[in-house]
């Protein structure tokens, strides 16, 4: 029987969030592939394929190393998706640049999943591991006070606001290593706004392109969208130099070439019923194919089986 393992943090809440990787594995169990979850980074994994699924922007070295004991490996390799270190259009306060510019945080998702597990760590107060989980929970109560004493609110810039140009950026901005200034770089068609998201898993996937009224696109504001067949190629070279086999690509079209703005490695579901989501985990569940040999068909009509994080351990 082939086994896969999914590494998660030790702190992590399935049940909190509908993650596509939970809708995958769901298809593998009901046609016969035995799933482990592992939340403790010192396991030494006995499995046919461990997949990557810490929900934080920057993987600990730890279940990096857990993750990599395993012989074939999903994402194993994508340790950093800040922007920073995903984005090629930031700016510094001393560019030269005219166009409009977008203030984002640097941390996926603007850092929640980090103060997630830090909070849930923290309530957890396991044996051995209170030192650090008071001074993570501490940290990511002291990033937002500091952006509430810099910036008005906790919650400042994390609807990603655009500036016409970057003398309009607040002063502040510029000194805080939890923001960046990036150059606004939109798609427009018809007089719409639009992002195009590529979600994938080995060599398989789905891309589409979304609508709105509003420059920042969100699932809120979204009017219309569209299936795309063809992935630009200078894409998937984007993806084959991050070393991304599994997560979800948003981007635009300028001139002819892909803006990638945003890499996630742990992409959620959303909240579609399962009617509408499962036919597309089916299909990316066959991706396991592009990492072991001979891996179960899936069935294009299985339906969907809950994985529990304390179902198995291996």
């Amino acid at each position: 029987m082939l086994h896969v393992a999914i590494v998660v943090h030790r702190h992590a809440r399935f049940d909190q969030r509908l993650y596509w990787v939970q809708a995958i594995s769901d298809c593998w169990v009901e046609n016969g592939i035995r799933l482990s979850v592992i939340d403790d980074p010192k396991t030494r994994i006995d499995a046919d394929l461990a997949i990557l699924h810490v929900d934080l922007t920057v993987v600990p070295r730890e279940y990096l190393a857990c993750v990599r004991s395993c012989g074939a490996t999903v994402n194993g390799a994508v340790s950093d998706i800040s922007k920073r270190a995903i984005s090629a259009n930031l700016l510094r306060r001393e560019d030269r640049y005219d166009g409009p510019v977008i203030v984002k945080t640097d941390r996926n998702c603007a850092g929640d999943p980090e103060a997630l597990l830090a909070k849930n760590g923290w309530k957890a107060r396991e044996r051995g591991d209170i030192i650090r989980s008071a001074l993570n929970h501490l940290k990511e109560k002291r990033i937002r006070a500091r952006r509430r004493r810099r910036h008005g609110s906790k919650r400042a810039f994390l609807d990603y606001p655009v500036f016409r140009s970057m003398s309009e950026v607040p002063a502040a901005v510029w000194s805080d290593r939890d923001l960046v200034v990036e150059r606004f770089l939109p798609e427009r068609i018809d007089g719409r706004y639009c992002v195009r998201t590529w979600l994938f898993f080995g060599d398989q996937d789905r891309h589409a392109i979304f609508y709105s009224h509003d420059p920042v696109i969100k699932s809120h504001n979204i009017v219309d969208f569209e299936r795309l067949t063809e992935v630009p190629e200078e894409l998937r070279q984007i993806r084959r130099d991050l070393k991304f086999d599994f997560g979800k690509f948003d981007y635009t079209m300028v001139d002819g070439r892909p803006v990638l703005f945003d890499a996630n490695r742990t992409p959620t579901i959303g909240d579609f019923p399962k009617e509408r989501y499962l036919p597309l985990a089916q299909t990316l569940a066959r991706g396991i194919g592009a990492f072991v040999r001979n891996p179960p068909a899936v069935k294009p009509q299985a339906p969907a089986i809950a994985i529990n994080r304390k179902m198995i351990q291996a």
